[in-house]
């Protein structure tokens, strides 16, 4: 005897490993499952090869916008509470912009520094965007926080690095898991 996958009750098997008793109802709802199951299956294969064929076609370029993010983001995490580097203020801050993550070196004119902690902080969007960085003030504001030493450091580096993208898919790795880690810490609900 043997107990009918769908309705549980206990049956006598017609054939060998046989799921379902004889009633019709079992029988379509077991195959109704099998197939359900089939599809999702399917589905899941499709989307692993969707995402494979995205990933094979992403230029480096993408993967630098995508580690960028990740990295700034983890900056204003890493800020979050405190007030405007630049200009000292402290706006309300939550999704949608009111804090960005300022360099004091731009990436513009030190590339090799996009991804160096000690050439960015959280500024308001006044500041970064509308004043250009406002970078002799976020001068002032970055020696008050890391000190004059690490600031000069930050100036008088012109090392020549270009990223390549294992290097990046680290970064976003990294930085994604870091800005995770200190906005549960520090209690945020925004993303």
């Amino acid at each position: 005897m043997k107990t009918c996958r769908i309705c549980k009750e206990r049956f006598e098997p017609v054939r060998p490993m046989q799921p379902t008793c004889q009633a019709f109802s079992c029988q379509v709802a077991y195959a109704d499952k099998a197939a359900d199951k089939s599809r999702k299956n399917r589905q899941a294969v499709e989307r692993k090869e969707i995402k494979a064929r995205r990933e094979s076609i992403k230029t480096r370029s993408d993967y630098l916008k995508e580690a960028q993010k990740a990295w700034n983001y983890y900056v204003r995490m890493r800020d979050y509470g405190k007030p405007c580097a630049s200009c000292g203020a402290m706006p309300d801050q939550k999704f949608g912009g009111t804090m960005d993550c300022s360099h004091y070196r731009s990436i513009g004119a030190a590339p090799h520094l996009r991804f160096h902690l000690h050439n960015a902080a959280a500024a308001c969007v006044k500041c970064n965007r509308h004043l250009g960085g406002n970078v002799a003030a976020l001068r002032v504001g970055m020696i008050s926080r890391i000190g004059i030493e690490k600031v000069e450091a930050v100036e008088s580096n012109n090392d020549v690095r270009k990223f390549d993208i294992e290097y990046l898919k680290r970064v976003k790795k990294i930085f994604s898991k870091k800005a995770a880690r200190a906005r549960t810490t520090k209690g945020k609900t925004w993303n």
